[in-house]
């Protein structure tokens, strides 16, 4: 759902009377607001601020690792499970080889939590 649509659906809301004036304009701000700082965490494609601090939190985690914590980093900064992160470096290990070299690098440059 974009921005239009769920504004839209907030004045539906208010409305109809589920929502008051201030509850209204709040929820429409903080909308607004998570629109324009790229939403759920992820960087808007052309914005480099939003991706430099993106790339600037990336940490291994100690938490959920298996080898370095890589995959367990970029799950919390993605917003994907590490497993899926792990699916993606064996397919890249199987289809082109070059997920070993990625991995090693993020090993050894991305620092740890």
């Amino acid at each position: 759902m974009n921005i239009a649509e769920e504004v839209k659906r907030l004045h539906e809301l208010h409305q109809a009377g589920a929502l008051t004036d201030a509850e209204f304009e709040a929820a429409k701000a903080k909308l607004l607001a998570s629109g324009s700082s790229g939403g759920a965490g992820g960087a808007q494609p052309g914005n480099g601020d939003n991706l430099a601090s993106e790339v600037n939190r990336l940490r291994r985690a100690r938490d959920d690792r298996w080898l370095g914590g890589v995959c367990g980093g970029l799950a919390k900064v993605s917003g994907l499970e590490s497993w899926v992160w792990r699916l993606i470096f064996v397919a890249a290990v199987c289809g082109a080889g070059f997920g070993v070299l990625i991995y090693l690098l993020m090993w050894i440059f991305v620092p740890e939590e």
